[in-house]
């Protein structure tokens, strides 16, 4: 990636498995960075990167210009912005008049509305922009990112959101970025499941399943989970790139939404219990194509390429 010198410095909470190395490649861009995590290591990675430690939430928008979140669920967002809970520092305390918030976690589109207009009250302008591509998307630079809000907003903030994101959609108003990953989460859902169901079904069989997925990569099935992860599922290799109980959490969102507008969502509602299945198993820390081994367990047995 080339370097782009900037004199923005741009903020960040919440370095995890998507937002250290989102943060890690602003660094790379030339940004200066300062970030804030729950836990002290994420920190110390990017303060040895190149980056700076703000000290808390509220310390990171005062030393900011632009301020990027990447937390876990709707209530962190919450207690971390406008410190609803036990969150002393949050970001809100730091920000000033003409800041833009730009929101990279998956939450519910109305909380995202209603932080937004909490914000705007204060002069400050919040963009929801969740983001999908797993972690190696993080790593390389190469995420979709899904923005609602303000599209002069975006226009300003655009040099910072391509230094993570190689495609940069504007959806809508306020809300909309959240809405569209809810769709992009149906959607892999039901590609991580369908995939699961497959290879269990042709390890059952008796087949190849290294040729099952050459086979049907190439055709109709073909799609991003059968590239992207049903090499490693044939194997059982579940490393996280996008942990199942994220998984399971999207699917809620996505299936409460669909409650409140009505959208009937039987698939969804079918995947959303197969990733409450891996929680409960403790499986909720692996790769959300381990909803494989749900159906393994249901089918009496696991199926591996090669055996």
């Amino acid at each position: 990636m080339s370097v782009r010198m900037s004199e923005k410095k741009v903020g960040f909470v919440g370095l995890g498995i998507m937002g250290l190395p989102m943060a890690k490649n602003l660094v790379d861009a030339g940004y200066d960075v300062v970030g804030h995590n729950r836990s002290d290591d994420p920190v110390e990675e990017l303060v040895e990167y190149g980056g700076a430690d703000g000290g808390s939430p509220a310390g990171v928008a005062d030393t900011s210009d632009v301020v990027l979140l990447c937390l876990p669920d709707s209530p962190d967002v919450r207690q971390v912005v406008l410190g609803d809970g036990a969150e002393s520092k949050p970001v809100v305390d730091g920000l000033s008049e003409g800041m833009t918030l730009i929101d990279h976690s998956t939450i519910s589109p109305t909380v995202t509305e209603g932080i937004a207009a909490e914000l705007d009250e204060q002069g400050v302008t919040m963009l929801d922009a969740p983001i999908s591509g797993g972690e190696q998307g993080a790593i390389d630079g190469t995420l979709s990112i899904m923005v609602g809000g303000d599209e002069d907003t975006l226009s300003e903030q655009m040099e910072v959101l391509e230094a993570m994101g190689e495609t940069i959609t504007h959806c809508g108003p306020s809300g909309a970025g959240q809405t569209t990953k809810a769709a992009n989460q149906i959607v892999v859902a039901a590609q991580m499941v369908g995939v699961s169901e497959a290879l269990v079904f042709a390890g059952q069989a008796g087949a190849d399943l290294e040729a099952v997925v050459d086979a049907i990569s190439g055709g109709a099935a073909g799609c991003w989970t059968l590239d992207n992860r049903a090499p490693a599922m044939i194997h059982g290799d579940f490393d996280p790139g996008f942990f199942a109980e994220y998984q399971y959490k999207d699917l809620r969102i996505a299936t409460d939404a669909g409650e409140a507008f009505g959208a009937p969502m039987p698939q969804t509602e079918l995947a959303h219990e197969l990733y409450k299945s891996m929680v409960q198993n403790d499986m909720g820390r692996d790769d959300n194509s381990g909803v494989m081994q749900v159906l393994e367990l249901m089918a009496g047995g696991e199926v591996r390429a090669g055996e």
